[in-house]
C-alpha cells in the first residue's frame, strides 16, 4: 500500500520535496495558505489543501490532510510579528490538535543554538535564561514548537537546518555591497536545497523517527571568504567585515546525521555549491 505524506508547507523546500516524494511513488498532499496555488499543486501530483494557522486553524480546513501515514510540519516563524514568541508554538499546539499521524518531521533551524564559540551538537540547546535569552525570537519559539512536538509524539523527528542555499537563494545576493559591524572570521553553516531533500527522504525511508538531527554541511569557510566569493560569482559587490579577531559565532556539527543516516553530503563544501 502506497504511504501518504502530508506537507504543511509547500514553499521553498516543500514544494521540491513534494515532487521528489511523488517521483518515489508516495501519495502526497500539500497545504497552501494561498488559494491560487492550489491548481499548481494540483498540476505538480500533489493533493492541495488551504491551511491557514492564525494562530487558529482555518474552519474551512480539510481534516483529511491530517489522517496521512506521515506529516511534515514545514512552516516556520513569521519575520514580521512582534509575538512570534507566543505566536507559533500557539500555530504548531493547533496542529497537534488535530491530532496527525504520530509519525512527524519538524523542520525546525540551528538558530535554537546560542553562539557558544565552538563546534555545537545536538546536545547544545540552552536551558539556562541568560542563553535562552541571547537567542533571536525565532529560535526561542522554535524551542518552544521541537518541544510541543516532541510531547505529542515520541516518533516525532526534528530537523534542525542551517543557512539555506540553492534556486532562489543565492548566498551571493544575502550581503552583497553591504558594510558590517561583524567579523569576517566567523565560521558560515550553510545547506544546500538538494542536501535538504536527500535528507529528508532518507529519514522517511528508513524510518529514522524519534530523533533530532543537525543538518549542515561539513565545511564551514569563513564569512569573508565565502561571501566574497558568493558576490563576485553573481557579480555583486562583495560585503565588508569588521576587522575584528575574536567573533562570537558557532560552527554546527552534522556528524550525528552522518553516522546515524550514514548519509554523505552532496554538497559538502557549500563554496562548490555556489
Amino acid at each position: 500500500m502506497t504511504e501518504s505524506i502530508s506537507i504543511l508547507g509547500c514553499g521553498w523546500l516543500g514544494l521540491p520535496l513534494a515532487k521528489t516524494l511523488i517521483s518515489q511513488g508516495y501519495s502526497v498532499l500539500g497545504s497552501t495558505t494561498q488559494s491560487n496555488k492550489l491548481t499548481l499543486l494540483e498540476q505538480e501530483g500533489i493533493q492541495p489543501f488551504l491551511m491557514e494557522l492564525s494562530p487558529e486553524i482555518n474552519e474551512s480546513a480539510d481534516q483529511r490532510f491530517f489522517q496521512s501515514d506521515i506529516l511534515v510540519i514545514n512552516i516556520p516563524p513569521g519575520r514580521k510579528r512582534d509575538n512570534i514568541e507566543q505566536f507559533y508554538p500557539q500555530q504548531i499546539a493547533e496542529i497537534v490538535k488535530q491530532k496527525p499521524t504520530q509519525k512527524i518531521i519538524f523542520v525546525s533551524s540551528t538558530s535554537v543554538y546560542p553562539n557558544l564559540n565552538r563546534e555545537v551538537t545536538e546536545m547544545d540547546l540552552p536551558t539556562d535564561e541568560a542563553k535562552l535569552n541571547s537567542l533571536r525570537v525565532s529560535g526561542r519559539a522554535l524551542i518552544a514548537a521541537e518541544e510541543l512536538v516532541r510531547q505529542y509524539s515520541a516518533e516525532a523527528t526534528t530537523v534542525r537546518f542551517c543557512g539555506l542555499m540553492g534556486p532562489n537563494r543565492h548566498p551571493g545576493k544575502f550581503l552583497a555591497g553591504k558594510i558590517l559591524n561583524s567579523s569576517g572570521k566567523s565560521p558560515v553553516n550553510f545547506i544546500h536545497l538538494e542536501d535538504c531533500i536527500a535528507i529528508l527522504l532518507k529519514i522517511i525511508q528508513e524510518n529514522h523517527w524519534g530523533e533530532t538531527f543537525n543538518a549542515c554541511a561539513d565545511h564551514h569557510p569563513t564569512k569573508e571568504n565565502f561571501y566574497r566569493q558568493a558576490a563576485q560569482k553573481i557579480g555583486q559587490e562583495p560585503p565588508e567585515f569588521s576587522s575584528e579577531e575574536l567573533p562570537s559565532f558557532k560552527s554546527i556539527s552534522g556528524e550525528k546525521l552522518k553516522k546515524q543516516l550514514e548519509y554523505e553530503f552532496k554538497y559538502s563544501d557549500p563554496t562548490d555549491a555556489l
